[in-house]
Protein backbone atom coordinates (compact mmCIF):
# COMPACT_ATOMS: atom_id res chain seq x y z
CA UNK A 1 0.00 0.00 0.00
CA UNK A 2 1.10 3.56 -0.76
CA UNK A 3 0.15 6.85 0.86
CA UNK A 4 0.00 9.99 -1.32
CA UNK A 5 -0.39 13.14 0.80
CA UNK A 6 -1.18 16.50 -0.76
CA UNK A 7 -0.29 19.51 1.36
CA UNK A 8 -2.40 22.64 1.75
CA UNK A 9 -4.74 24.52 4.06
CA UNK A 10 -8.43 23.59 4.51
CA UNK A 11 -11.21 26.00 3.59
CA UNK A 12 -12.49 27.76 0.48
CA UNK A 13 -10.42 30.92 1.08
CA UNK A 14 -7.20 28.93 0.60
CA UNK A 15 -8.37 26.67 -2.23
CA UNK A 16 -6.53 28.45 -5.08
CA UNK A 17 -3.45 29.48 -3.07
CA UNK A 18 0.00 28.49 -4.31
CA UNK A 19 0.43 26.69 -0.98
CA UNK A 20 -2.51 24.41 -1.92
CA UNK A 21 -1.10 22.92 -5.11
CA UNK A 22 -0.65 19.60 -3.26
CA UNK A 23 -4.38 19.47 -2.48
CA UNK A 24 -5.10 20.19 -6.15
CA UNK A 25 -2.88 17.31 -7.30
CA UNK A 26 -4.46 14.62 -5.11
CA UNK A 27 -7.96 15.93 -5.92
CA UNK A 28 -7.22 15.42 -9.62
CA UNK A 29 -5.77 11.94 -9.03
CA UNK A 30 -8.92 10.92 -7.13
CA UNK A 31 -11.23 12.26 -9.85
CA UNK A 32 -9.26 10.85 -12.79
CA UNK A 33 -8.87 7.34 -11.37
CA UNK A 34 -12.29 6.75 -9.82
CA UNK A 35 -11.24 6.82 -6.17
CA UNK A 36 -13.80 6.66 -3.36
CA UNK A 37 -15.53 9.85 -2.15
CA UNK A 38 -13.50 11.92 0.30
CA UNK A 39 -14.27 11.26 3.98
CA UNK A 40 -12.96 12.53 7.30
CA UNK A 41 -10.17 10.46 8.84
CA UNK A 42 -6.67 10.90 10.35
CA UNK A 43 -7.27 14.60 11.05
CA UNK A 44 -7.87 15.13 7.36
CA UNK A 45 -9.77 13.94 4.31
CA UNK A 46 -8.99 10.57 2.71
CA UNK A 47 -9.90 8.83 -0.54
CA UNK A 48 -9.02 5.24 -1.44
CA UNK A 49 -8.40 3.51 -4.74
CA UNK A 50 -6.02 1.46 -6.85
CA UNK A 51 -3.28 2.61 -9.19
CA UNK A 52 -1.56 0.07 -11.41
CA UNK A 53 -2.63 -2.77 -9.13
CA UNK A 54 -1.30 -0.98 -6.03
CA UNK A 55 -3.70 0.10 -3.28
CA UNK A 56 -3.29 3.83 -2.63
CA UNK A 57 -4.63 6.11 0.10
CA UNK A 58 -4.86 9.81 -0.74
CA UNK A 59 -4.69 12.19 2.22
CA UNK A 60 -5.36 15.93 2.57
CA UNK A 61 -4.40 16.98 6.13
CA UNK A 62 -6.85 19.44 7.71
CA UNK A 63 -4.48 20.41 10.51
CA UNK A 64 -3.28 23.44 8.50
CA UNK A 65 0.08 23.39 6.77
CA UNK A 66 2.31 23.89 9.82
CA UNK A 67 0.91 20.76 11.53
CA UNK A 68 0.68 18.47 8.47
CA UNK A 69 2.85 15.85 10.16
CA UNK A 70 0.13 15.07 12.71
CA UNK A 71 -2.25 13.75 10.05
CA UNK A 72 0.44 12.10 7.93
CA UNK A 73 2.04 10.39 10.94
CA UNK A 74 -1.31 9.09 12.19
CA UNK A 75 -2.18 7.55 8.81
CA UNK A 76 1.28 6.00 8.41
CA UNK A 77 1.16 4.42 11.86
CA UNK A 78 -2.38 3.09 11.42
CA UNK A 79 -1.47 1.19 8.25
CA UNK A 80 2.00 0.24 9.59
CA UNK A 81 3.66 1.84 6.58
CA UNK A 82 7.29 2.90 6.36
CA UNK A 83 8.23 6.50 5.46
CA UNK A 84 9.39 5.15 2.06
CA UNK A 85 5.75 4.25 1.30
CA UNK A 86 4.79 7.93 1.54
CA UNK A 87 4.90 10.50 -1.27
CA UNK A 88 4.09 14.12 -0.48
CA UNK A 89 2.87 16.59 -3.15
CA UNK A 90 3.83 20.16 -2.21
CA UNK A 91 4.59 23.64 -3.51
CA UNK A 92 8.25 24.40 -4.17
CA UNK A 93 9.40 28.04 -4.30
CA UNK A 94 12.92 27.03 -5.37
CA UNK A 95 11.60 25.78 -8.73
CA UNK A 96 10.29 28.01 -11.51
CA UNK A 97 6.53 27.92 -12.16
CA UNK A 98 5.62 24.86 -14.21
CA UNK A 99 8.73 22.87 -13.25
CA UNK A 100 8.41 19.58 -11.36
CA UNK A 101 10.95 17.32 -9.66
CA UNK A 102 10.99 14.16 -7.55
CA UNK A 103 13.06 13.78 -4.41
CA UNK A 104 13.56 10.92 -1.96
CA UNK A 105 14.66 11.89 1.52
CA UNK A 106 16.72 14.95 2.40
CA UNK A 107 15.97 18.23 4.14
CA UNK A 108 12.77 20.27 4.25
CA UNK A 109 14.34 23.50 2.86
CA UNK A 110 12.26 25.60 5.24
CA UNK A 111 8.88 24.35 3.99
CA UNK A 112 6.69 24.32 7.10
CA UNK A 113 4.55 21.36 5.99
CA UNK A 114 7.63 19.24 5.34
CA UNK A 115 9.22 20.47 8.55
CA UNK A 116 6.20 19.12 10.48
CA UNK A 117 6.32 15.77 8.64
CA UNK A 118 10.05 15.49 9.40
CA UNK A 119 9.28 15.96 13.09
CA UNK A 120 6.74 13.12 13.11
CA UNK A 121 8.22 10.45 10.80
CA UNK A 122 11.73 11.52 9.82
CA UNK A 123 12.99 12.50 6.37
CA UNK A 124 13.06 9.21 4.41
CA UNK A 125 9.90 9.83 2.36
CA UNK A 126 9.30 10.85 -1.25
CA UNK A 127 8.31 14.31 -2.44
CA UNK A 128 6.78 15.64 -5.64
CA UNK A 129 8.18 19.18 -5.75
CA UNK A 130 5.80 21.36 -7.75
CA UNK A 131 7.40 24.65 -8.77
CA UNK A 132 5.49 27.85 -8.04
CA UNK A 133 8.38 30.32 -8.29
CA UNK A 134 9.92 32.68 -5.73
CA UNK A 135 8.83 36.25 -4.95
CA UNK A 136 12.47 37.38 -4.88
CA UNK A 137 12.70 38.32 -1.20
CA UNK A 138 12.67 35.92 1.74
CA UNK A 139 10.35 38.12 3.79
CA UNK A 140 7.78 38.08 0.98
CA UNK A 141 7.49 34.27 0.86
CA UNK A 142 4.59 33.81 3.39
CA UNK A 143 2.33 36.28 1.57
CA UNK A 144 3.37 34.88 -1.81
CA UNK A 145 2.49 31.23 -1.10
CA UNK A 146 -0.76 32.24 0.63
CA UNK A 147 -1.87 34.19 -2.44
CA UNK A 148 -3.98 32.74 -5.26
CA UNK A 149 -2.37 31.71 -8.54
CA UNK A 150 -2.76 34.54 -11.07
CA UNK A 151 -4.71 33.94 -14.28
CA UNK A 152 -1.46 33.93 -16.23
CA UNK A 153 -0.49 30.70 -14.43
CA UNK A 154 -3.73 28.84 -15.08
CA UNK A 155 -2.63 27.01 -18.24
CA UNK A 156 0.59 25.50 -16.91
CA UNK A 157 -1.05 24.83 -13.54
CA UNK A 158 -3.86 22.85 -15.14
CA UNK A 159 -1.35 20.92 -17.25
CA UNK A 160 0.81 20.08 -14.24
CA UNK A 161 -2.16 18.91 -12.16
CA UNK A 162 -3.52 16.76 -14.99
CA UNK A 163 -0.03 15.43 -15.64
CA UNK A 164 0.22 14.27 -12.02
CA UNK A 165 -2.96 12.27 -12.54
CA UNK A 166 -1.63 10.89 -15.85
CA UNK A 167 1.54 9.67 -14.14
CA UNK A 168 -0.01 8.51 -10.86
CA UNK A 169 0.10 4.81 -11.80
CA UNK A 170 3.81 5.03 -12.61
CA UNK A 171 4.46 6.83 -9.32
CA UNK A 172 2.59 4.15 -7.34
CA UNK A 173 4.78 1.50 -9.01
CA UNK A 174 7.96 3.37 -8.10
CA UNK A 175 8.62 4.46 -11.69
CA UNK A 176 9.78 8.03 -11.11
CA UNK A 177 10.96 8.70 -14.69
CA UNK A 178 7.63 7.41 -16.02
CA UNK A 179 5.78 9.80 -13.72
CA UNK A 180 7.87 12.79 -14.78
CA UNK A 181 7.49 11.90 -18.46
CA UNK A 182 3.71 11.87 -18.07
CA UNK A 183 3.71 15.31 -16.47
CA UNK A 184 6.10 16.75 -19.04
CA UNK A 185 3.99 15.44 -21.93
CA UNK A 186 1.24 17.71 -20.62
CA UNK A 187 3.53 20.66 -19.99
CA UNK A 188 5.48 20.33 -23.25
CA UNK A 189 3.19 18.66 -25.83
CA UNK A 190 5.37 19.64 -28.80
CA UNK A 191 9.03 20.66 -28.89
CA UNK A 192 8.78 22.54 -32.19
CA UNK A 193 5.39 24.17 -31.97
CA UNK A 194 2.81 25.67 -29.69
CA UNK A 195 0.30 23.65 -27.68
CA UNK A 196 -2.48 24.87 -29.96
CA UNK A 197 -0.55 23.66 -32.99
CA UNK A 198 0.08 20.30 -31.34
CA UNK A 199 -3.61 19.80 -30.62
CA UNK A 200 -4.92 21.08 -33.98
CA UNK A 201 -6.12 18.44 -36.47
CA UNK A 202 -4.02 17.99 -39.62
CA UNK A 203 -5.13 20.16 -42.56
CA UNK A 204 -7.45 18.54 -45.09
CA UNK A 205 -5.70 17.51 -48.32
CA UNK A 206 -6.13 19.92 -51.21
CA UNK A 207 -8.29 18.63 -54.07
CA UNK A 208 -6.30 17.48 -57.06
CA UNK A 209 -6.07 20.04 -59.86
CA UNK A 210 -8.27 19.30 -62.87
CA UNK A 211 -6.31 18.43 -66.01
CA UNK A 212 -6.50 21.02 -68.84
CA UNK A 213 -9.13 20.28 -71.50
CA UNK A 214 -7.85 18.32 -74.44
CA UNK A 215 -7.63 20.36 -77.70
CA UNK A 216 -10.23 19.51 -80.29
CA UNK A 217 -8.91 17.58 -83.30
CA UNK A 218 -7.96 19.87 -86.23
CA UNK A 219 -9.92 18.26 -89.05
CA UNK A 220 -9.76 19.75 -92.62
CA UNK A 221 -13.32 21.10 -92.20
CA UNK A 222 -12.35 22.77 -88.87
CA UNK A 223 -9.29 24.43 -90.42
CA UNK A 224 -11.37 25.67 -93.37
CA UNK A 225 -14.04 27.08 -91.04
CA UNK A 226 -11.43 29.00 -89.02
CA UNK A 227 -9.83 30.36 -92.21
CA UNK A 228 -13.02 32.20 -93.26
CA UNK A 229 -13.83 33.68 -89.76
Amino acid sequence: MKLFAGLGNPGAKYARNRHNIGFMAVDEIAAAHGFSPWRARFQGQVSEGTLGGEKVLLLKPETFMNLSGQAVGEALRFYKLAPADLTVFHDEIDLAPGKIRLKQGGGHAGHNGLRSIHAHIGEAYGRVRMGVGHPGRKEAVPGYVLHDFPKADEEWLDDMIRGCADGAEALAKGDGPGFLNAVNRRLNPARNGSKAEAEAPPPAPKPAAKPPPKPKPQTPFWRLKNHFK
